[in-house]
């Protein structure tokens, strides 16, 4: 008996940019999500945690709202106490350049800093 095999390939997905979540749409949400709040606040290093999960929970909430289906969302938040000196972050990760996006915000005020850094992901 002879068996052949053969091999189905899935079509490759390419999105217009249209299609694909715009940064600056993604900026603006992390800035007014940011803006709401932490503006005037004070460094409270119990209230920082929640502070971090409230503002990431809210702005991938607000991302999810721009109504792409097809798109994972994921938030990283971070808030320390600003004491003049220099913070250095950096991400890395697996990237699809085609589909997938990133944006990030800084937030200063005298008291703390605000990084945050949203993810958008295509699923196939």
């Amino acid at each position: 008996m002879n068996s052949t095999t053969t091999t189905v390939s899935e079509p490759i997905t390419k999105l217009s940019y249209k299609e694909k979540v715009p940064v600056q749409a993604m900026k603006e949400i992390l800035q007014v999500c940011i803006q709401e709040q932490l503006k005037d606040s004070k460094y409270d290093g119990e209230k920082a945690g929640e502070w971090s999960k409230t503002l990431s929970d809210s702005i991938k909430n607000k991302l999810k709202g721009l109504g792409y289906d097809r798109y994972k969302f994921i938030v990283q938040v971070v808030i320390g106490e600003r004491r003049e000196q220099g913070v250095r972050s950096g991400t890395r990760c697996f990237w699809d350049s085609g589909t997938d996006n990133q944006a990030s915000e800084n937030y200063v005020n005298d008291y703390l800093f605000c990084v945050a850094t949203a993810f958008a992901v295509y699923l196939y």
